[in-house]
Formats: structure tokens, C-alpha cells, sequence
């Protein structure tokens, strides 16, 4: 049997041979359809030493010469799941979803930061749009959404960036947004726009079950899907009504509060992912206190689907010292999370 390096090594190498052709040959006249190259070799890939890693300035145009467009939420999980099935594949079957704040420290910061979360292997990226009055978010991801807005960031300004990068990259992405700024701009005009930005789902964090009768029709129109939270207060009637509901994966909060950095996960994820798992077949993705390699490869032996980091990745690009050098400690986590993953 080969060793886990020279498994890696293999691929990497596979990777430098095929990118190359994909530059100048579209993916259908090399004999590949989209989802197999998807299920192949994933929306990109964590080198496991220097000597390998991509460097930060290489991002753009790596991103513009190689990224197809980009599948659906369920596609991605779908075939997720198959790489999990093939032993000998090193991306293993757990998906990485990485969250930042649009804005913070500034939009073409954001830009670049969604490339350098693209070309480290995440499956799917979470953008939260920044509000006043983020309630379900912990202090870290607050003060970037209070900074992003006194820079100026507005909903108009982030479809623009989204339009220009989402082409580019080739892992979907899900926008984060508090019901309010929503529901001002109207729900339908809303899912229109993001739909027409390339946007693939949606994460409504404060809206209740009984109020996303709108919201599931106009997302629906849109091909829009929307994920829906269950929290281990939720009593398991809800929750089953809940996971009926959502769309992509089942969001499980991990603990009781708003997000934040944890020093421990609680075991009774695991047996929350239990439950929701003999309730339904879709995917689970757990959130909210992840926030270590030692926390993602936990997760994932407990069954999760899927993992959601986010104010860890926060907190490097809005506490970073310059915005290069938060792009460079970004990439860098990155990789380490999606290392735990093999």
C-alpha cells in the first residue's frame, strides 16, 4: 500500500499534468464531463509541505485559467460522497466550508481571500454579509461586520465583486444574510440578484421555521437553495420539520450561543448528528465553534457531512497586519483544515 504522502504526491503531480491541458482545452474536449472532474480532484487541493504550496500571487491567474464553472451545493456533496467511496483518493469525503465576512478589512481583500479559499481545497465557501445587528454572531465576526460597514460596504458592492470573482472559482458559494436586509429589498428581487451574481444557496440565520414559506418559493425559482439551522435545544418534532425543509445540507449548530472560537467541541454533536441522520438522508454540516484541525478531523469521525469554520477565518483577515499578510495566514489554515480531512 502506499503511504498517505505518496498518495498525495501522486495527485499533486496528476494536478500540474491535467491543469495545464484544461488551459487551453475546454473540459468536454479533454473527455471530461463537469462532475467528473469535480469528483476527480475537487474544487481544488491542500499540498501537504512549502516545497508544494502554491504561492498567494499565483491565486488569480491559476483561478482564471482552471476553474470550471461551479456545481450546486448537493452536486458538491453528492460527489463528496462518491470520492469517500474510493479509498485510494486522498480528499477524502467531508466537505470544508470556510466562512468570511464580505468587507473585512476591505471588498478586494474579500475578492482575493475567496480565490485563496477556492485553490486550498474548500468545497463550499460562506459569505456573510455584514449587518448592524448580527445577533447570532459572537464577538469576532461582530466587530468585522462593524468594521466592514464603516468602510462603506453595501449590499450593491458586494454582487458587484461576487460577479466579477464567482466565474473564477470553482467551488460554490453561499451567501450568509440576517432576514432584515432581505426582506428590505424584497425577497424576490433579492433571490434574483444573487442568483444572477452566481450565488448557489443561502443561509437565513434568524429567520423561524413558520416564516420561511416565502423564502423556500422564491429560492426555489431561483435555483437558489436554502439551508436551513437546527441547535441542540431544538425539540426533535421541529427538528424534523427543519431538515425536511432545508435545501443543499442540514446546518447543525454546535452549541447553545452565537459563534465564536471553542476550546472543545461538545460530544453531544455526535449524537445530534445521530438523530438528524435517522431523520433524513441529506447532508450535515456542523457549525459554530469549530475552529482547529483537531476540532474539523473530530466532526468528521463523528459523521458529520460537512464542516463550517468561520470566526477563526475572520479573525486572521481582520486582525492581520497588512492585507497580504492576512491572505498568506489564511492560506495557510486552510490547508491544515483540509489536511485533517484526509
Amino acid at each position: 500500500m502506499f503511504g498517505q504522502q505518496s498518495i498525495i504526491l501522486v495527485i499533486a503531480i496528476l494536478q500540474r499534468i491535467i491543469m495545464p491541458v484544461a488551459a487551453f482545452s475546454s473540459v468536454s474536449r479533454v473527455g471530461f464531463s463537469k462532475s467528473d472532474t469535480h469528483l476527480l480532484f475537487g474544487s481544488g487541493f491542500p499540498f501537504p509541505s512549502k516545497r508544494l504550496a502554491v504561492s498567494f500571487k499565483a491565486f488569480k491567474s491559476m483561478a482564471a485559467l482552471t476553474a470550471a464553472p461551479a456545481v450546486g451545493i448537493s452536486e458538491t456533496f453528492e460527489n463528496l460522497r462518491k470520492r469517500g467511496q474510493i479509498s485510494w483518493l486522498p480528499t477524502g469525503g467531508v466537505a470544508l466550508i470556510p466562512y468570511i465576512t464580505a468587507g473585512d478589512p476591505d471588498l478586494p481583500t474579500t475578492a482575493e481571500a475567496l480565490k485563496v479559499l477556492d485553490s486550498c481545497g474548500s468545497d463550499i465557501i460562506e459569505l456573510g454579509l455584514p449587518y448592524s445587528d448580527p445577533l447570532a454572531d459572537g464577538p469576532v465576526i461582530q466587530a468585522a461586520a462593524t468594521r466592514s460597514l464603516a468602510r462603506g460596504t453595501n449590499f450593491d458592492a458586494v454582487i458587484s465583486m461576487l460577479r466579477e470573482v464567482l466565474p473564477q472559482l470553482s467551488c460554490p458559494v453561499s451567501l450568509f444574510s440576517y432576514y432584515n436586509p432581505i426582506l428590505k429589498r424584497g425577497i424576490g428581487k433579492f433571490m434574483t440578484i444573487i442568483k444572477d451574481a452566481g450565488v448557489q444557496g443561502l443561509v437565513v440565520p434568524d429567520v423561524p421555521l413558520e416564516e420561511t414559506e416565502i423564502l423556500r418559493m422564491e429560492s426555489s425559482k431561483n435555483n437558489i437553495e436554502l439551508v436551513l439551522l437546527t441547535t441542540p435545544t431544538t425539540p426533535t418534532d421541529r427538528m424534523k420539520s427543519i431538515v425536511s425543509a432545508s435545501e443543499g445540507f442540514v446546518y447543525l449548530v454546535s452549541s447553545v450561543g452565537v459563534t465564536g472560537t471553542r476550546t472543545n467541541v461538545s460530544a453531544r454533536v455526535q449524537t445530534l448528528l445521530q438523530d438528524i441522520k435517522q431523520a433524513t438522508s441529506k447532508p450535515v454540516a456542523v457549525g459554530f465553534g469549530i475552529s482547529k484541525p483537531e476540532h474539523v478531523k473530530q466532526v468528521a469521525e463523528w459523521g458529520a457531512d460537512g464542516v463550517i469554520v468561520g470566526s477563526a477565518m475572520v479573525k486572521l483577515l481582520g486582525e492581520a497586519k497588512s492585507p497580504e499578510e492576512g491572505l498568506k495566514e489564511l492560506e495557510t489554515f486552510t490547508k491544515s483544515l483540509k489536511a485533517a480531512l484526509i
